[in-house]
């Protein structure tokens, strides 16, 4: 009997959007949402909320709320934002939570910092990336040579330091900001 060697097999698989290096994009013509379980019906995120992004086009940074860590980091940005760039939302809250499922993460996941902009979102070290862009000198310049790191080292750096956030820098009954 003698070996037939199987046809090649091409598969494409979405991957997360930790995984890119390059921002997500929205495609508001694409449902962006789990697949529906049983009776539940897909929900298109990027109309659900897009009207955060009608009056005012900002990009959203989203945070954990409880965490010292990371409210010092939203005082830092507004004290380093000068011209208001940047608006802030909780990921704990309720347009947080909807703006992290547009996002294509899961509405409890507060592992994060996200930015989210009217066409797209940033996630760990790239949101951090994104941020510096946004505020007062020298943090651009500091976000044009970080992004030369590759993404796998910054994003190791970001997690290690994501968790374990609350040993280092505790947290709080409710958010501060």
């Amino acid at each position: 009997m003698a070996f037939v060697a199987p046809a090649k097999l091409h598969i494409t698989v979405p991957l997360p959007a930790h995984v890119s290096r390059r921002r997500r994009t929205f495609n508001v013509s694409a449902t962006l949402s789990s697949p529906p379980r049983g009776n539940t019906v897909a929900v298109d995120w990027v109309k659900e909320t897009a009207s955060f992004f009608d009056q005012d086009s900002r990009p959203i940074m989203l945070f954990d709320g409880v965490c010292n860590l990371c409210n010092g980091g939203v005082k830092f940005v507004r004290d380093n934002d000068r011209q208001r760039n940047i608006r802030f939302e909780a990921l704990q809250s309720e347009a947080g939570m909807k703006l992290l499922q547009r996002s294509g993460r899961a509405p409890d996941d507060i592992s994060s910092v996200v930015v989210v902009e009217k066409d797209g979102s940033y996630i760990k070290s790239e949101a951090v990336l994104k941020i510096m862009e946004y505020i007062n000198l020298p943090f651009p310049q500091l976000a044009f040579f970080l992004q030369f790191v590759p993404l796998f080292v910054r994003d190791v750096v970001y997690e290690n330091i994501a968790d374990n956030r609350y040993n280092m820098f505790g947290r709080s009954d409710s958010c501060e900001i």
